[in-house]
């Protein structure tokens, strides 16, 4: 099976990473700590409704505690939805992660394809509504965007909910990149969730609180009969005791999650700036990772470098000379633009002045 996504460090040893996307503060101590206490109960079968979790989220997020679902990671529960609701069409706008049409071929549904813009950061635009139509059955949106980095216009996405509950339309919103912005809470549709029965949000702990490893993600819906299929279709001890302990502790790391929000920002200014220096075309961000457009084969030569970036030539809807980087540490940012200047000066008549005049969107 080949491996499509960041974070192959098996493959690519004793590199520096910036092909995954996490806070650049790594996990918070609290969390390893708890995860730690989770291997010494290893003798125990985990929660299977991870009791404790829930309804400390719930009541974090003022969210009533029967309207969650969690899973071993954000992807398996788009797995476990897709199997539960069997769709026969569906409608996914590209770029797009790949486990949507992963999952969705997995119960043979048919996939129609919207081809999202460049001069729109890659988010759909009310254009996007004419696409909503009875013979469609579940649509997969991510806002923010993977892998531009851009929030979807709330008006959009609004009138797109609003469309898919009178028509009957399962709406899946990837929120797993939300806690980045500024205020999440401006951008995301949580609190529709009572509003939308057809509206399912999904959420992982594994980006904000740097945890990938523990493979912790939830979801959130109104749809009571929709989260009883989801639970039959599951195994029922799919969120181990280490993920569950975690979780729970990375719940109390508030201030954690600012100052990781913070560094974001002020390092995504700091690359943005030096990618606009080299010459080379970018999607401003707004989360903490960058796409980036160049003809250097960038993968290879960061590689020869010591550094992993994602290729991102396998995302449908991009091709050939896509590449994303992720936003790290001041130190590991110096790193990577200290390479990013040597291979365009190597580079030669690709990045010379006037092409530095070619619109940075």
């Amino acid at each position: 099976m080949i491996y499509g996504h960041g974070g192959d460090i098996y493959t690519y040893k004793e590199m520096l990473d910036f092909s995954v996307n996490l806070n650049p503060l790594g996990p918070p101590q609290s969390v390893t700590d708890a995860a730690k206490r989770g291997v010494e109960l290893a003798s125990v079968y985990p929660d299977s409704q991870c009791r404790r979790l829930r309804r400390k989220l719930a009541q974090k997020q003022n969210i009533p505690e029967k309207e969650y679902i969690f899973g071993n990671g954000a992807a398996e529960l788009i797995y476990t939805l897709v199997l539960a609701e069997k769709p026969r069409r569906a409608l996914v706008p590209v770029p797009a992660f790949s486990e949507y049409e992963q999952a969705l071929d997995t119960v043979g549904c048919e996939i129609k394809y919207y081809k999202t813009k460049e001069n729109n950061y890659f988010c759909i635009s009310k254009e996007f509504l004419s696409e909503l139509d009875e013979s469609i059955d579940i649509v997969f949106l991510c806002s923010p965007v993977n892998p531009s980095g851009h929030v979807i216009d709330r008006e959009v996405l609004l009138r797109v909910t609003q469309r898919c509950e009178e028509l009957g339309i399962r709406l899946v919103l990837d929120e797993c990149f939300i806690e980045f912005l500024p205020v999440p809470e401006r951008y995301s549709m949580l609190r529709d969730t009572e509003r939308y029965h057809r509206l399912f949000i999904l959420r992982a702990f594994t980006k904000i609180y740097a945890m990938p490893g523990l493979r912790l993600g939830y979801g959130i819906s109104s749809d009571g009969e929709l989260l009883e299929k989801m639970q039959h279709m599951r195994q029922p001890w799919s969120v181990s005791v280490p993920a569950q302990e975690a979780g729970i502790a990375a719940l109390d790391e508030d201030e954690y999650v600012r100052n990781g929000r913070s560094l974001v920002a002020e390092e995504r200014t700091y690359l943005e700036a030096e990618l606009k220096n080299a010459g080379m075309k970018f999607i401003s961000s707004n989360v903490n990772f960058i796409l980036i457009y160049t003809k250097t084969d960038l993968f290879s030569e960061m590689k020869k470098r010591g550094i992993l970036i994602r290729n991102c030539e396998n995302y449908r809807g991009l091709g050939k000379g896509w590449y994303r980087i992720a936003v790290r540490t001041h130190e590991e940012n110096l790193r990577l633009a200290e390479a990013l200047r040597d291979i365009t000066d190597k580079a030669g008549n690709e990045n010379t002045d006037d092409k530095r005049n070619e619109e940075i969107i």
